[in-house]
């Protein structure tokens, strides 16, 4: 009796013929990913992280890595007794702090990711924003209120940067060269001197300046849920503003989803919030019509 009837081949057929408009409508574009939380410290979802970009490489999609660190900073911050300081919830950077987020961020991590993705049979090339002049930082100014006097202040949280120029000369060298960018959230100012940025506002920054396809950010969440838990699985930037005044979004889904909102409209087609946590989330985003996560389009 042969085989062709078997059911798993048959599905596995049909998967792929489903997934052919979707290869068709992603070749030769970009999809920049961010990736951190928990998906980086599990070993299993690495693995599967490593071979979902791999993946895209094969089919013509150019993935382009952006990645975190903070917990991996706090450690290596205490194991080195470097004491942090925090306002309103964020780190305040001084000179030695950032010497210990750039090393652990384009060191240890960014290699790490690297070997990942050859242990998939992928070639990757890690970088920071500082290599060939990728990324150019200011220092990010934030206010703060006295909970006394009401009085606005501002926060000086040292060498914490945003992203002020990209130049995506450097990542299309990279991508068409055949290898995949991973790059570490690290840039140089125009003082010369060297800024922490946050991984998200990094990633959305180059999906604006690559005019990307897609800007994923993988967290440790589903996506966006509503009120009663469910996953919302389209938005526009109004959406999401009803959704913060009447407080269904909140905490640290906020940030997220402005860097989303910035992205879009600066250039990325569409930004989706993943949960990194699912094996294969990206591959089941990009390439099925039920998608996995909040898509957030202009």
């Amino acid at each position: 009796m042969s085989n062709s009837h078997d059911p798993a081949l048959l599905a596995k057929a049909e998967t792929l013929v489903e997934a052919l408009p979707y290869l068709q409508r992603y070749a030769g574009r970009t999809f920049v990913v961010k990736y951190g939380g928990h998906a980086m410290g599990d070993p299993d979802l690495a693995h599967d992280f490593a071979e979902d970009v791999v993946l895209m490489k094969a089919v013509g999609i150019n993935p382009v890595v952006v990645h975190g660190g903070g917990p991996q900073i706090g450690a290596m911050l205490k194991k080195l007794g470097v004491e942090s300081r925090f306002v309103d919830g964020l780190r305040v950077t001084d000179k030695a702090t950032a010497e210990v987020a750039e090393m652990v961020l384009s060191g240890a991590i960014n290699k790490e990711i690297v070997r990942w993705i050859a242990g998939a049979g992928g070639k990757a090339l890690g970088i920071s924003g500082k290599d060939g002049g990728l990324v150019t930082a200011r220092k990010v100014q934030r206010t703060t209120r006295d909970p006394g006097s009401q009085i606005e202040q501002v926060v000086d949280l040292g060498f914490v940067g945003e992203p002020q120029t990209v130049d995506a000369k450097v990542i299309k060298t990279i991508s068409d060269a055949g290898m995949i960018p991973v790059i570490a959230p690290i840039a140089v100012g125009e003082d010369g001197e060297t800024y922490n940025i946050n991984a998200d506002t990094m990633a959305g920054a180059i999906a604006a300046a690559l005019g990307a396809a897609r800007l994923f950010l993988l967290t440790d969440v589903s996506g966006v849920l509503d009120k009663n838990k469910q996953l919302l699985t389209d938005l526009r930037p109004a959406d999401i503003e009803k959704l913060q005044q009447d407080g269904t979004i909140s905490g640290g889904m906020i940030p997220k989803l402005e860097t989303c909102v910035h992205a879009v409209e600066a250039g990325c087609e569409a930004a989706v919030v993943l949960d990194g946590r699912v094996p294969h989330a990206m591959l089941l985003e990009i390439f099925t019509s039920r998608g996995a996560g909040t898509l957030i389009r202009a």
